[in-house]
């Protein structure tokens, strides 16, 4: 039985490419690819030449019963995405559940992704975080955002240039225009920018400077109430826990 490979690839310097990755990707039998287009010029580049076939959203749930047989038949294939890892807002996860329901062995390697960067980047609390990946652009979308406005981890937001403004409006609506927030974009490309501040000046910042690329948006959580002490009793309590 062959295994199931989950690449990641660089989410723009090609540089952020793995040597493991590259090795993998040189020795499996078939490579699935978000876009056969975009991959070609990522294996091009590491002159690597294996069968490419496409693998996206709108195909992935009639292509994995194959997969899964191909892989049962003892072939390896690779699975990458355009750009970061698989699965992580893009194609992937329909695959790997396949696999791991029929018994295919599936290892994901260690490598770019957009948000690690960012929170990292953010200079907000990254102890606890919680990634939202794409928000829901119409159906669910404000009932997503009353439940963030409660949340008391950073948050991570994946968008696109063309929403950017308006999400940042939605936030500072339901969480209030102090809020603080980092927005990147660009992650590891030429003019790669992080915007830091509260929600209503990073918003203004974007009004005047046109959005463009991939961005990312870090948001604070809300502050947690502190506990209001009860004379010895609650101290009392605290000690027993402790113990």
């Amino acid at each position: 039985m062959g295994k199931l490979y989950i690449v990641p690839t660089p989410v723009g310097n090609l540089e952020d490419m793995t040597f493991r990755a590259i090795k993998v990707l040189k020795e499996v039998d078939l490579i699935l690819a978000e876009d056969t287009r975009t991959s070609s010029v990522l294996l091009k580049h590491f002159e690597i030449s294996k069968p490419l076939s496409s693998h996206h959203k709108f195909n992935e749930h009639q292509t994995a019963e194959n997969v899964v047989n191909r892989l049962k038949g003892g072939e390896n294939i690779a699975l990458i995405s355009d750009a970061g890892t698989p699965a992580i807002s893009d194609p992937g996860f329909l695959l790997t559940r396949a696999c791991t329901e029929a018994g295919v062995e599936v290892e994901c390697l260690p490598g770019a992704t957009a948000f690690v960067p960012a929170i990292v980047d953010s200079g907000l609390p990254n102890d606890r975080f919680c990634f939202e990946g794409f928000l829901p652009q119409k159906k669910g979308r404000q009932t997503r955002l009353n439940e963030m406005a409660e949340e008391t981890r950073t948050m991570i937001i994946y968008e696109s240039p063309f929403r950017v403004v308006k999400t940042l409006g939605q936030l500072a609506e339901v969480m209030g225009e102090d809020r603080k927030v980092s927005v990147t974009r660009e992650i590891s490309k030429v003019h790669e920018q992080t915007v830091r501040g509260t929600l209503a000046e990073v918003k203004a910042h974007f009004e005047a400077n046109e959005p463009k690329g991939e961005f990312v948006i870090v948001v604070a959580g809300k502050e947690e109430e502190p506990k209001k002490k009860k004379g010895n009793k609650y101290k009392h309590e605290e000690e027993e826990e402790d113990n």
